[in-house]
């Protein structure tokens, strides 16, 4: 039975990743997104096609994983300073998004398609949200996350992604199940809610950081990986337990870790866990699709649909344009936020275990939300028509905001501090990397914030904002940098330009040819300014001085351009100064590595 039930898991794993391979690289390839591909791929393989892979329901209540760690993602970008500088956006657009979107489809289902009250508002609100899955990756890869486009949509996707909370207790208290009807009362939940936060705040500042530090001390990678799963399963569980939302465990558990030193480790560390579910989760929607269902009433899902995208882009419009965007800004902002959105799914299951929906309305339902996510590729196209305004040769533009650092310093020790208090005093925002515990702490005292993290991985440079930064600089101390190495940043980052302190002279022969655009080495400078002192204690006239530094500095290039040719440390030994020229010959020299 054993073997059996891993040879079921197995063959399952294969069909499933099989053909969301497939079909994820086909939509992409033609454009269309990952998620679409994921749910087609879901449906082809489902009961209602294929029949290849069956128990949908079981294989997304574990995908729903992807969903909480997509929440404490969200949290860890919800820094304070980011949440204050947004939170005209975040709490008055988005809130306002969210109650005039909903408010608008439960009248259409209430007074149009004659749902009752309670079914058209347990309905109405899912339909409300969009899709931060599909909306926030296509901005990030057409390079307009960073805009104040791009910010007014983000601020919405995230009230909607917090407003999750509220909906599934709005529709706990319609239920009409009597086995929920046992549960605690809306006073209880309350106050569990709160005691819960409040254990999970205290849990972070205690326990968690703590126990980060102790493993960054340690530097044990697969111990972070581990202890950064455990944190978000472990808040989702607590919740559970106490009949909460496991999204509202995994929401707060990111914000109580968004100011820590550790944020870009754990974004990075979570990130492929929660691509894989949240890919699975889509599959599994796409299996649970009952097409027979649809086939019965096509024209109402197909006109549901499009009466889904028409009402939300009207309201997204109008209210944009209450904002004060431009029409084409606020037309591009409705038509990219009209789809439905994955939590829809979410809250549909709610609402049909609470009775207020039957199984063949939810079934309706999800492939209307499904319908509408397969516009949102075209959709995206729309917005770039209608995003930008003509060009006016006579009046300023709005440029995009910065969010986030223009330079990502990687290596905050004596070297990277000179240069990212430099940057800074030149009022360049920089975001600072290191992976020393010890040094975070120290910086913190003296007020300077320090990500925790290994800045010589692509995956966290990425997740640091490196796509948007302009300035890439690792001033990491050793021979930790090599020319393949920034060719792949180079090929990752195009757009920044990235410079290297180099430790010695075998450091730069390693780096010839590479993609940094300025590489020096860390001693030179300072060796150089100590000699010329050293002189000048001497009494020696400043015509010597400069004199012997200019020598020195043309046969140091000469013989480190020999060296690169040659590609040996040995090569142009002639050119080293061991001797005054007017006693003795040019010594052989030793190969020095200055």
């Amino acid at each position: 039975m054993e073997h059996a039930a891993g040879g079921s898991l197995l063959r399952d794993g294969f069909v499933l990743l099989g053909f969301a391979l497939a079909f994820v690289l086909l939509f992409r390839r033609l454009g269309l997104g990952a998620t679409l591909g994921y749910l087609v791929a879901g449906a082809t393989v489902g009961p209602h096609v294929l029949g290849l892979v069956g128990d949908a329901e079981a294989k997304l209540g574990f995908a729903e994983l992807g969903i909480t760690m997509l929440l404490f993602i969200v949290g860890l970008e919800l820094s304070p300073a980011k949440l204050w500088r947004l939170k005209e956006d975040i709490f008055a657009l988005g809130a306002l998004q969210v109650l005039a979107c909903g408010a608008a489809i439960t009248a259409i289902l209430a007074f149009v398609a004659h749902f009752s009250i309670a079914a058209a508002l347990a309905l109405g609100m899912p339909l409300a949200l969009s899709s931060t899955a599909q909306v926030l990756p296509m901005l990030q890869s057409a390079g307009r996350l960073r805009t104040p486009f791009g910010e007014r949509a983000f601020s919405i996707l995230l009230f909607q992604d917090l407003s999750i909370i509220p909906m599934i207790t709005i529709i706990a208290a319609m239920s009409r199940n009597p086995a929920q009807a046992t549960g605690p009362s809306g006073w209880m939940l309350g106050l569990y809610t709160i005691l819960a936060i409040g254990g999970l705040i205290a849990a972070g500042r205690f326990v968690l950081t703590p126990l980060f530090r102790w493993i960054g001390n340690h530097g044990e990678r697969e111990l972070f990986v581990f202890a950064a799963l455990f944190t978000v399963i472990a808040s989702a569980a607590l919740m559970e337990l106490l009949g909460l939302s496991t999204a509202l465990g995994a929401f707060v558990a990111g914000v109580m870790l968004a100011d820590s030193p550790y944020r870009h480790e754990l974004e990075t560390d979570i990130e492929p866990f929660r691509s894989i579910l949240l890919g699975l989760f889509f599959l599994a929607v796409g299996m649970m699709l009952d097409l027979a269902t649809i086939a019965e009433r096509p024209l109402f899902v197909v006109g549901m649909a499009g009466a889904l995208i028409a009402t939300k882009a009207l309201v997204i419009f109008a209210i944009g344009r209450v904002f004060g965007m431009q029409w084409r800004q606020a037309l591009a902002l409705g038509l990219l936020l009209s789809q439905g959105g994955e939590f829809g799914f979410v809250l549909l299951t709610q609402a049909q275990n609470g009775f207020l929906i039957a199984p063949e309305a939810a079934s309706v339902f999800g492939a209307i939300i499904t319908l509408s996510m397969a516009s949102t590729p075209f959709l995206m196209m729309a917005t770039r028509r209608f995003g930008e305004a003509p060009i006016d040769s006579h009046g300023e533009r709005d440029g995009p905001r910065a969010d986030g650092a223009n330079a990502l310093v990687v290596g905050y020790g004596r070297f990277g501090q000179t240069v990212a208090q430099m940057l800074i005093a030149s009022g360049v925002p920089v975001t600072l990397i290191d992976r020393d515990i010890e040094m975070i702490d120290i910086a913190a005292e003296f007020g300077a914030k320090v990500y925790f993290g290994d800045g010589t991985r692509l995956d966290l440079l990425r997740q640091a904002g490196a796509s948007e930064a302009e300035l890439i600089l690792f001033c990491v101390d050793g021979d930790q940098i090599d020319a393949e190495w920034l060719e792949s940043v180079h090929e990752a980052f195009p757009h920044a330009s990235v410079y290297v302190r180099a430790f010695d002279r075998r450091a730069l022969i390693k780096l010839k040819n590479g993609a940094a655009r300025y590489v020096v080495r860390e001693v030179l400078e300072s060796a150089i300014k100590m000699a010329r002192a050293a002189m000048q204690g001497l009494h020696i006239s400043n015509e010597e001085i400069d004199r012997a530094e200019d020598m020195y500095r043309v046969r140091d290039r000469e013989r480190l351009r020999l060296q690169i040719e040659a590609g040996d440390i040995r090569a142009a030994r002639e050119r080293i100064i061991t001797q005054s020229e007017r006693d003795a010959p040019i010594s052989q020299g030793t190969g020095a590595t200055t």
